[in-house]
């Protein structure tokens, strides 16, 4: 019988794993209302529901959140990316149908329908929970000692009493480990939606048994979730008033880029729609030398349109991994919202970012004094490993017959798991104030 439940609680997906004695590893399933499922995308929605009382929600997650937010326009608040807000010390909550969420509370009304679509299925009887946390946070001067505290403090409302993390990389390395057949030095790259991490690990067989010595970790917060950002930077914000100006005072002065920030992270477009900078944009209006502009700003989020501009961008980005041109299609934007886009614009753009993220190969390079000839395998995960420019990071410094890729949804959580289950969890955990 399983002993512990890993929990890869994604900024875009979230899976569930447990292992049995003989490392054989399996997802917990969901029935929701979506549908069978088991990796569940990390978002909630909220419905007032009068059949509920006044003061109560009706709460989804994963697609059946994403599936409500579309069916009721105007009426629903939708939810995604959550994670990415665990860290940041300016986030203390967001009102939800005049409700106050912390991050705490986003979390676990998350698991709790998570926890209410397995079923018999969850694992009711586990008290040991393997969640695993990137090596950098994601965000503008993040705090991993407060990131784990929120999490902890979810996760224990749940009734978990016995609380373990693990650096998402080495999970999925352990995943990793399972196929290797002789000794290995192997770097893992796990790349999610909000941050870039890479492990560095020794597989070797002692006495029968694999024995796995951690040698180093490095990380940045930047992913898929940043390169989103640059596009909707060069094709969207320009339309709606970035680079614009007001008139205060007989003077011309620019649109504050701080608008556009939170624009581009279309997560946080339903979270900015509550804070005194949305009120201070809808004010600027008139005083705007483009008005228009700053008016389709408003109507996009006051019409909550960042899970389709999300849509929108995603399958732009994914064409670009496979073409050297792909189309750019969001209606709300009118005329402005149909273009074309090269491959070479995309990689110009996301350019900085990827000098972030071969920074931080190179570091955990560097520290443990790894050069790339002494890495016999590399394994790559996480949706941005298919774009071009972030794998050439990795063919331009190792043999292209070391790289390989794979579980890229389950790699996390299944390690998790298999970690869960051994004698030496210490060994592999990190403290929740690291």
């Amino acid at each position: 019988m399983a002993i512990a439940l890993g929990l890869d609680f994604g900024t875009t997906n979230t899976v569930l794993a447990q292992a049995d004695a003989g490392g054989q590893t399996q997802s917990i399933g969901f029935d929701a209302p979506s549908g069978a499922t088991d990796t569940m995308r990390t978002a909630l929605s909220f419905m007032k529901d009068p059949q509920l009382g006044a003061s109560a929600l009706r709460v989804e997650a994963g697609q059946a959140a994403i599936e409500t937010f579309i069916a009721n326009p105007g009426e629903c608040r939708y939810l995604q990316s959550i994670k990415t807000f665990a860290a940041s010390p300016l986030f203390q909550g967001t009102l939800v149908h005049a409700r106050r969420f912390g991050f705490e509370d986003l979390m676990e009304v998350f698991l709790r329908r998570l926890e209410a679509y397995a079923g018999e299925a969850w694992p009711s009887s586990v008290r040991r929970v393997v969640a695993g946390r990137p090596v950098e946070f994601a965000g503008a001067n993040p705090d991993p000692a407060l990131a784990m505290r929120r999490y902890g403090e979810a996760l224990a409302r749940l009734g978990f009493a016995e609380l373990h993390y693990v650096y998402e990389p080495v999970a999925a390395a352990f995943y990793f480990a399972r196929q290797l057949t002789q000794d290995a030095t192997v770097l893992v790259a796990d790349f999610g939606g909000g941050t870039s991490d890479f492990s560095l690990i020794r597989f070797e067989t002692e006495a029968g048994r694999m024995r796995i010595v951690p040698l180093g970790q490095s990380g940045v917060g930047i992913a898929g979730d940043q390169f989103d950002a640059r596009l909707i930077d060069h094709l969207v914000a320009p339309a709606i008033g970035k680079g614009s100006r007001f008139l205060s005072f007989g003077k011309q002065l620019d649109v504050p880029d701080s608008y556009y920030r939170n624009f581009a992270r279309w997560n946080q477009l339903s979270i900015f729609r509550t804070t005194r900078e949305y009120a201070d944009l809808k004010a600027l209006v008139r005083q705007a030398v483009e008005p228009d502009k700053l008016e389709l700003f408003i109507d996009l989020v006051d019409h909550d349109e960042g899970f389709r501009l999300h849509q929108a961008v995603s399958a732009t980005k994914m064409a670009l991994s496979s073409g050297e041109e792909a189309a750019f299609d969001f209606a709300p934007l009118g005329r402005a919202g149909k273009m074309q886009v090269s491959r070479g614009d995309f990689e110009t753009w996301i350019a900085p970012d990827l000098a972030r993220i071969a920074d931080a190969l190179e570091t955990v390079l560097d520290e443990t004094r790894t050069p790339p000839g002494a890495v016999d395998r590399i394994f790559l995960t996480g949706g941005t490993s298919f774009v071009p420019a972030v794998r050439r990071i990795f063919t331009e410094r190792f043999d292209g017959s070391r790289i390989e890729s794979g579980g890229e949804l389950i790699s996390i959580a299944h390690g998790l798991a298999l970690i869960g289950e051994r004698d030496d969890i210490d060994r592999w955990t990190v403290p929740a104030a690291a």
